[in-house]
């Protein structure tokens, strides 16, 4: 009987697991990358959603380790999650995203999951990771602020004339390249680890690893902005689609990346103790597929009715959101925090919003979704803690 119950709490927890991993892929994470690109007519609805989702599962093995780490180790000390203590975490935040997915509500993913892993956690006896604690509310409450400024900034000067349109799309794809040549990949690194293609490469270089590193790159941003002048030469608005079409790539990327591991993060201590070797890469291709089939099923609807937003905005404003938002969530992958989305995006447009008028921004509706999400980490810790604590009592007395 008791392996009976252990095996359901272990499918439990499995299926919250992939259901989460769904809800993310048909999310923001599935919608909202290729929505500018569709609002400008550079690739169709079901197209983006198919690349979309192959490249958020790209990103969840590629790039997903470190989120998946700290959200199954790194958010309670002392203990490992057990069965029951992942499979009411996962259940809860599962249920809470779903809510907001189909009420078509911009729920904080992380903020969700979070919660209810502490809250699990500290129910069965562990303790506060105050450090990472500190990192994860130092990343949340300075993200939203400081994605803004970039976006207003970018916005001003694609839309003004003091500086050339083609300067600043080209410092734009500099600097895409620079982050891109220092992004960290699982299988670059040595076994179990990350690290980045100019990390590699500086092995390779004589002198110093971080003159090899700067070379790197360096060399990587000048030939990103070198593609992008030339571009620009030949077709201005033909480069301009181009552009959102690698950028909604990267951020799909990006958010396999840094979502994945909200939904088998607290998966991780179950597959080490079954699986010794691999464990990191199995809970990452199963969220994987997740988020492809989350993007793939659902993804479509929301993409087309973001997309009319996007077409609202137009390229260059769509461009001044998605790179701040890409470089800020790409900080948040590399210290592994585990990050929303939605917060970031919120952000950028609100910067954007500014940049041409402030009319079309609601600062009462930001602060209500700011409250919301507050709120959402509440819930999780909350009800995680007191269903973890009932689950403890019941099974004392049976």
């Amino acid at each position: 009987m008791v392996e009976l119950s252990a095996a359901l709490l272990f499918v439990l927890a499995i299926s919250a697991s992939f259901f989460a991993a769904w809800t993310i892929g048909a999310g923001s994470s599935g919608s909202t990358p290729f929505a500018p690109a569709v609002g400008a007519n550079a690739i169709t609805t079901l197209r983006a959603a198919f690349i979309v989702g192959l490249l958020g599962f790209a990103g969840a093995v590629l790039q997903g380790a470190a989120v998946t780490e700290t959200v199954g180790a790194g958010l309670v000390e002392g203990v490992t999650l057990s069965p029951l203590a992942s499979a009411i975490a996962l259940t809860i935040a599962a249920t809470y995203i779903a809510a907001g997915v189909f009420a078509g509500y911009p729920i904080a993913t992380a903020f969700a999951i979070t919660g209810s892993v502490v809250g699990v956690g500290l129910a069965i006896g562990g303790e506060p990771a105050w450090d990472t604690y500190a990192e994860i509310g130092l990343y949340w409450s300075v993200t939203p602020v400081a994605v803004a400024p970039p976006a207003y900034v970018v916005t001003k000067l694609l839309r003004g004339e003091a500086v050339s349109e083609k300067l600043v799309v080209t410092v734009l794809g500099a600097s895409v390249g620079l982050v891109v040549a220092n992004m960290e990949f699982l299988f670059l690194g040595p076994p179990g680890e990350q690290a980045s293609f100019a990390a590699v490469v500086a092995a390779r270089l004589p002198g110093s690893s971080l003159f090899g590193v700067a070379t790197t790159t360096a060399a990587v941003a000048a030939g990103t902005a070198w593609l992008v002048a030339r571009a620009l030469d030949r077709d201005r608005v033909g480069a301009q689609r181009r552009f959102l079409l690698v950028l909604g790539a990267l951020v799909a990327f990006t958010a396999g990346g840094g979502k994945v591991g909200l939904a088998v993060g607290p998966l991780l201590p179950l597959a080490e103790g079954a699986f010794p070797v691999g464990a990191i890469i199995l809970v990452l291709v199963f969220g994987g597929i997740g988020i492809l089939l989350g993007s793939w099923m659902a993804a479509p609807r929301m993409i087309k009715a973001l997309s009319q937003d996007y077409s609202e905005l137009g390229p260059r404003r769509s461009i001044a959101v998605l790179i701040p938002s890409f470089i800020f969530a790409q900080i948040g992958i590399f210290f592994g925090i585990p990050m929303s989305f939605n917060q970031i995006f919120i952000g950028a447009m609100a910067g954007v919003g500014y940049a041409v008028g402030g009319d079309t921004v609601s600062e009462r509706k930001l602060v209500l979704t700011a409250v919301a999400w507050i709120g959402s980490l509440v819930f999780g810790l909350v009800v995680g803690y007191l269903l973890q604590t009932v689950a403890i009592s019941l099974v004392e007395l049976a």
